[in-house]
C-alpha cells in the first residue's frame, strides 16, 4: 500500500523508521515548515524531515496543510493510507477523505484518556502508573476516532516526559506495523471510544510549570518530570527565576523540619539542595538560574549563595 506519512516531533521518528525498514511504499513525508531556532535564529528542521532526507524520501512542508494547493498535492499522491504522528496541524475532513483505505493516527495515550496535544506530559504530571499507544482512524474531531489497536506500558518513578516519549515512540512504531498488516489482511475491527471515559491533555503553557510549594511533594516531583523538556518547572529565589530539571523525594526524617516553612531551604550540599515541601523534602539535583546554563546542584552552590533558611517562592 502507498503511504503518506505526517509527522514532525521526535515521537514520530521511530514510526517512520519502521516503515522505511519494512520496505513500505512511502509516497511522501509531510512535516512542519523549517523554523528559526535558538539565540542565533538558525533555520532548524523537524526530526522527521532529517530522517526523510537521509532516506531520500519526498518531503512536503505546507504552512497550511488544509489549503487548496495542499489538498490538490495530497490527492495527486494517490495514497492508500495516511499515517500521522505528532504532526502539529489538524487535518480537515477534506484531507481525511483523500486516502483510499484509511487515515491513521498514532496517539501517545490509551484513548479515550488524554485526548489532546500533551498526553505524555499530563500522564506524568497526574501521577499515572501506566500509559500507552493507540492506533486509531482519524476523524475531524481531535483524537475521537475509532480504535484499531492499543498497547499499554508502565510508567516508572524515574521516567520523565522525555524518556517516556522515547519508549512510547518505539511502542507506537511496532503497533503501527501490526495495524498496517491487519488492514492489508482485512483482519481488524474499528472499536468506538467510550465517551464516558474521556479526559483531556491540553497543550502545556508556561504557567502550568510554576511550582506551588504548598502542594504535596510527590505532586511537585511529578510536575518537574512532566514538563520536560519544555517549559520546565520553575520557582524563584531572591527575585530570580530558577528552573528545576531533576530532583528526588526524600523522607522528612532525614532533616529536622521543626519550624520550617514550605519552600524553605533545609540544606545545600554537593548531593543536592533540600527544600521543605509539606511533610517531606525535595532534593534538587539539577537546576538553572536565569541567564546561566543548566548545572548539577553541587556546581550550582559553588557559584551561587544559597543557604538553609532561604525561601523559594
Amino acid at each position: 500500500m502507498k503511504i503518506v506519512f505526517f509527522g514532525s516531533a521526535h515521537f514520530a521518528v521511530p514510526a517512520l523508521e519502521a516503515l522505511i525498514k519494512g520496505k513500505h511504499k512511502i509516497s511522501c513525508v509531510v512535516t512542519q515548515p523549517d523554523k528559526k531556532k535558538g539565540r542565533h535564529l538558525h533555520l532548524g528542521v523537524t526530526d522527521v524531515k532529517s530522517l526523510a532526507a537521509q532516506a531520500g524520501l519526498k518531503v512536503f512542508q505546507p504552512e497550511d496543510v488544509n489549503s487548496l494547493a495542499s489538498v490538490e498535492f495530497l490527492r495527486n499522491l494517490n495514497a492508500d493510507l495516511f499515517v500521522a504522528a505528532a504532526y502539529g496541524q489538524i487535518l480537515a475532513q477534506e484531507v481525511l477523505d483523500i486516502p483510499k483505505v484509511l487515515p491513521l493516527n498514532i496517539h501517545a495515550s490509551l484513548l479515550p484518556k488524554y485526548r489532546g496535544a500533551a498526553p505524555i506530559n499530563w500522564a506524568i504530571i497526574r501521577g499515572d502508573n501506566v500509559s500507552g499507544v493507540t492506533i486509531m482512524r482519524m476523524t475531524k474531531k481531535m483524537d475521537s476516532g475509532p480504535i484499531i489497536m492499543q498497547k499499554e506500558i508502565a510508567i516508572s518513578d524515574s521516567d520523565d516526559a522525555v524518556s517516556l516519549e522515547l519508549r512510547l515512540g518505539d511502542l507506537g512504531a511496532g503497533l503501527l506495523l501490526k495495524s498496517i498488516s491487519a488492514i492489508k489482511n482485512k483482519d481488524y475491527k474499528l472499536i468506538l471510544q467510550d465517551e464516558k471515559k474521556i479526559t483531556f491533555a491540553p497543550k502545556l503553557r508556561k504557567t502550568d510549570s510554576c511550582i506551588d510549594w504548598n502542594k504535596p511533594v510527590l505532586e511537585i516531583y511529578n510536575l518537574i518530570r512532566g514538563v520536560l523538556p519544555w517549559p520546565g518547572a520553575f520557582t524563584h529565589h531572591k527575585g530570580k527565576l530558577l528552573k528545576i530539571y531533576k530532583a528526588k523525594v526524600i523522607s522528612s526524617r532525614v532533616y529536622e523540619f521543626a519550624g520550617s516553612r514550605v519552600g524553605q531551604v533545609l540544606n545545600a550540599s554537593k548531593e543536592g539542595i533540600a527544600v521543605s515541601a509539606g511533610r517531606d523534602a525535595l532534593i534538587i539535583q539539577e537546576l538553572q538560574i536565569e541567564g546561566k546554563r543548566r548545572m548539577p546542584a553541587g556546581e550550582f552552590i559553588v557559584g551561587h549563595k544559597i543557604s538553609p533558611g532561604d525561601k523559594f517562592n
